[in-house]
């Protein structure tokens, strides 16, 4: 495919501008592997970078979009080969480097993962940078002996890209799954994922106490702020919380009592650099252990196109669970 088409970012002192553009291989940028995207998808991170509300793209003109799928054309690299299945979540793609919203990607081999066999590529995108984020969540709580025999998990964001993903995935794996949601209206849909209970995010949005009553085992949370000191405050002694995100804020005004009195441990999980073997680890996992009807379940299906439209609808909420991103 010599010309493609791709959804290209630029910024000048009107600021930013997005439209999808035609452009030729030449325009693509260093890399060992060439790659047909077949799917892409949208995350939280997409929808900052093309509104414009962070500072996510680091250079334009750029194509966003952090993650894709699709089948390598052509490979100088020797891991990979014409044909091969492949995906890719972060390392700066739609950063800083051309990422997925086009038809093409020209990257560094290192950066790809061969499909798991159990998945197809459409299925890869459902989960996207989303879940692959919640699987690495899932494996910090289990290196901290976070067990189902331990207790409860709390989720916050339990309706969202990574919640959906982390509620389906632990009650597969037979935790007492908490979800956290504003949105109540979404406690069937949470409860049809495996959560066992679903709490308002209201209990947790609002300073609290230093130490709470322990109410589980281990959290995974992607709003920090407030949202992540209450979630650790009632954590029970021992526990672990994986933090990830920060819908709700990037301040932790929080103290030390909980890991001074309780022994809790606060594990930073990151997908962007995250080295291949865990990824590779993280994938097999989601293979294995993500149950594929509830991914379909909470997975809604749009062409590339409607990704502009998309973007303040996930930044407001307004997106349940995954949206997978079809390249003609």
């Amino acid at each position: 495919m010599d010309r493609f088409k791709a959804l290209l970012a630029n910024k000048s002192d009107t600021g930013l501008s997005v439209a999808w553009t035609e452009l030729g291989m030449a325009d693509l940028m260093p890399g060992d592997v060439d790659v047909r995207i077949t799917h892409t998808t949208m995350n939280y991170k997409d929808g900052l970078a093309l509104t414009g509300k962070a500072p996510i793209i680091r250079k334009y003109p750029l194509i966003p979009g952090i993650d894709f799928a699709g089948t390598v054309v052509a490979s100088s690299n020797s891991e990979f080969q014409a044909g091969d299945a492949v995906l890719l979540n972060g390392w700066g793609v739609g950063e800083s480097h051309h990422g997925g919203f086009s038809q093409m990607a020209r990257v560094k081999g290192d950066w790809l993962v061969k499909r798991p066999s159990a998945l197809s590529a459409a299925q890869t995108m459902a989960v996207g940078t989303a879940g692959y984020t919640a699987m690495l969540c899932v494996l910090a709580l289990e290196a901290h002996e976070v067990t189902p025999a331990k207790g409860p998990v709390l989720v916050t964001g339990a309706a969202g890209g990574v919640g959906s993903i982390a509620v389906s995935v632990l009650a597969k794996l037979g935790y007492h799954v908490v979800g956290s949601t504003g949105r109540p209206e979404e406690e069937g849909y949470l409860k049809s994922l495996g959560a066992a209970e679903v709490i308002n995010r209201a209990e947790l949005s609002s300073p609290g106490k230093p130490l709470a009553k322990e109410r589980w085992a281990g959290a995974i949370d992607v709003a920090g702020s407030h949202t992540l000191v209450n979630a650790i405050a009632a954590t029970q002694y021992g526990g672990c919380v994986a933090s990830t995100g920060l819908a709700q804020g990037m301040d932790l005004s929080g103290n030390v009592a909980p890991f001074i009195l309780r022994g809790i441990t606060l594990a930073g999980v990151d997908s962007v650099m995250c080295p291949k073997p865990k990824r590779i680890a993280a994938w097999s996992r989601l293979a294995q252990d993500l149950d594929t009807a509830k991914l379909a379940a909470l997975t809604v299906t749009r062409p590339v196109e409607d990704v502009v439209a998309l973007a303040p609808e996930i930044l407001a909420g307004k997106l349940r669970g995954r949206v997978v991103l079809e390249v003609a």
